[in-house]
């Protein structure tokens, strides 16, 4: 058990059911009244952002969530196939429980798979990856500013800006928390 004077950032409890990530908390001592904490919880399993208010003390069950580094191996139709680096189990994902990471993994790239109590919560991509430019308009004379931005079709399917001097079949780095382009590799 936790008490919610303890709840920060990246924690993770049970609650209602289901597992929750803490984001935010504020820890409010009014004037009158009681002591209380205000967080905004992530629910691991949907992705919904909720705000839930706590008193000041009150026990809430930790969640255990464990994460293993996995390879990411093949796609194929919505499943997902990834490899356990150290006992090389392999498991299946569908698309719908990863979500946006789909944009994110190409075949032989490490992620971290949460999981808890044996079921899968989510995938977290690396924070930086390497892709490939599939497509993007052409450079023209003149497009020559720091500011300027167009976008760019990734072999995975994402779209980034990146700056008019980056071309088709450039390999970039991209930032996956910010879906933003860092360099040109």
């Amino acid at each position: 058990m936790i008490s919610s004077n303890d709840l920060r950032p990246g924690t993770t409890i049970k609650y209602e059911n289901d597992v929750w990530q803490v984001v935010e908390f504020q820890h409010v001592k009014p004037g009158k009244g009681a002591a209380f904490v205000r967080t905004k919880l992530k629910n691991l399993k949907t992705g919904n952002v909720n705000e839930k208010t706590f008193r000041a003390g009150e026990k809430l069950e930790r969640a255990l969530i464990e994460k293993k580094t996995m390879q990411f191996l093949y796609g194929s139709g919505d499943e997902y196939s990834f490899m356990d680096n150290d006992s090389f189990e392999q498991i299946n994902i569908t698309k719908e429980q990863l979500g946006s990471v789909v944009l994110y993994i190409k075949e032989g790239i490490n992620v971290s798979v949460m999981l808890h109590e044996e079921k899968i919560l989510g995938v977290e991509p690396p924070n930086f990856i390497e892709l490939k430019i599939i497509e993007t308009e052409p450079a023209f004379r003149g497009d020559t500013t720091q500011s300027g931005t167009k976008p760019a079709k990734l072999e995975t399917g994402a779209v980034v800006n990146v700056p008019f001097f980056v071309l088709e079949g450039d390999v970039i780095k991209v930032d996956t928390r910010t879906n933003s382009y860092l360099e040109r590799v």
